[in-house]
């Protein structure tokens, strides 16, 4: 469905996520604006935004809502592999292959853009800092895998759900859609199972010991980290792999 003309500041929360890595001009920013607007399109929760096996052909600017980039077996079982939240971009060099290897589907309503190959590079052409910005972000997406490879490897239920909760609220705060304490988590068990490889039983055990903790409060769908220094420790979460600017 499309999404012409949905806000008067459309590629807002893109330019922050991307000014998270590199100094970006206004001109720039128009010029994001202006390749953004007119190609954005709506989709509602569950439904899938890309499949593994489609050709690999435009760039997703996520502009509102969640998503997930998952794998999946032939019976069904499913990993995610990332969280796809405000003001990511799903692999801004994916049209360098020919099929997509994972599956992209909504958690929530989403609003995203979506670029061909042409408009993009036009786009990225205009400006050194945005380009590196946008490669930047390819490179954190990199870590971040690398990350949850870790995670699923080598640490415990109770870490590895810690350290996912301080990720999103980190990567959520760059982007300022933290407000105090709080931040949206529209993410079920079943999907923190999923990202997690964790049962669906053992996440509700988890989540009940850092509720009991007083490591966190989930409630409507909100996060509410009370102290993020403990969540931190607890998890063992070091944001340098986010490859922030501000964390050099």
């Amino acid at each position: 469905m499309s999404g012409r003309g949905i806000s008067a500041s459309t590629a807002d929360v893109v330019l922050r996520r991307l000014r998270a890595f590199r100094a970006i001009s206004d001109e720039a920013a128009a010029k994001l604006e202006q390749s953004v607007r007119g190609h954005v399109v709506l989709a509602s929760a569950g439904q899938e935004l890309a499949a593994e096996g489609d050709v690999a052909a435009t760039i997703r600017m996520m502009l509102t809502g969640w998503a997930v980039r998952y794998k999946a077996l032939e019976d069904g079982r499913r990993q995610i592999v990332n969280l796809v939240l405000p003001g990511d971009t799903c692999d801004a060099q994916i049209y360098l292959v020919k099929r997509l290897d994972h599956s992209i589907a909504a958690l929530t309503p989403v609003s995203y853009a979506e670029l061909d190959r042409e408009r993009f590079e036009s786009l990225i052409a205009c400006d050194r800092k945005l380009a590196e910005a946008f490669w930047c972000e390819t490179l954190s997406n990199a870590a971040i895998q690398r990350e949850w490879t870790l995670n699923l490897g080598r640490r415990d239920a109770y870490e590895r759900v810690a350290h996912l909760l301080c990720e999103v609220m980190t990567r959520l705060r760059a982007v300022g859609l933290v407000e105090g304490e709080s931040c949206a988590f529209p993410i079920t068990q079943m999907d923190l199972a999923d990202a997690t490889g964790l049962s669906v039983v053992h996440v509700n055990r988890t989540l009940q010991e850092l509720r009991s903790a007083g490591l966190i409060v989930l409630r409507d769908r909100t996060l509410t980290v009370p102290d993020f220094e403990a969540l931190t420790d607890a998890a063992m979460f070091n944001p340098d792999y986010l490859h922030y600017a501000s964390s050099d």
